[in-house]
């Protein structure tokens, strides 16, 4: 029986999205928070986890995984039934382009701890995150255009089936809700977001949803 244990902040958008892979793949996992703000990905105990201190970290029958898109592929590879990529090499190279751009174009401009370091002052730090967050949501949007042109048609991020598009997709738009980014001028993005929302298994990984969810 395999045993998965998730460390997970509610409103990480990294751990957003391994909770919505385990969700797709249908697995059950132990859910243990990890609080940002009290500074506990300082710890000992997670920096044995976790090289950089950041979360997530997937402990998978013992052994501890870091890294949203390293986790997302072992969870592919290790449960391979729905795939989370495409088998053809065209198709699945241009899904981790897809993935790249969010996991590598925007949300690395986002962490609050670069936000931090440029300024205490909440309007700078605003400045910062709606020009970034909208210049790589535009980057996004065409790459979602240019795949159409290719041919790929359907109501998710890159087909018609759920897949690690969209596990990357959804959490970059709730954040970029969060900052504030306006998101009429990425319409293929938000047809995306919202199909994959109306699924339980987006539904479930959603920040609000999770334990250590801060309650308005």
């Amino acid at each position: 029986m395999t045993e998965l244990t998730l460390y997970s902040y509610w409103r990480s958008s990294s751990s957003h999205r391994v909770r919505i892979a385990l969700a797709l793949k249908g697995l059950d996992y132990r859910y243990v928070a990890v609080n940002l703000l009290a500074d506990e990905q300082s710890s000992d105990a997670h920096r044995a986890r976790s090289p950089m201190g950041y979360v997530p970290s997937l402990v998978l029958d013992g052994v501890s995984y870091v890294e949203s898109v390293a986790i997302v592929e072992l969870l592919d590879e290790r449960f391979p039934s729905p795939p989370l990529y495409p088998k053809d090499a065209h198709a699945r190279a241009r899904v981790r382009a897809l993935v790249e751009i969010v996991n590598s174009g925007i949300q690395p401009l986002q962490n609050r701890h670069v936000t931090q370091y440029l300024s205490t002052d909440p309007e700078v730090q605003k400045r910062w995150l709606q020009h970034f967050v909208s210049r790589g949501m535009e980057g996004l949007e065409r790459a979602l255009d240019d795949a159409e042109r290719e041919g790929v048609r359907g109501p998710y991020a890159y087909g018609d089936t759920p897949g690690a598009a969209d596990v990357f997709l959804v959490p970059q738009v709730v954040s970029a809700r969060r900052f504030q980014v306006d998101l009429a001028p990425f319409p293929r993005v938000s047809r995306a977001y919202e199909e994959a929302m109306k699924l339980d298994a987006f539904q479930r990984a959603a920040p609000e949803r999770q334990p250590d969810a801060v309650k308005k």
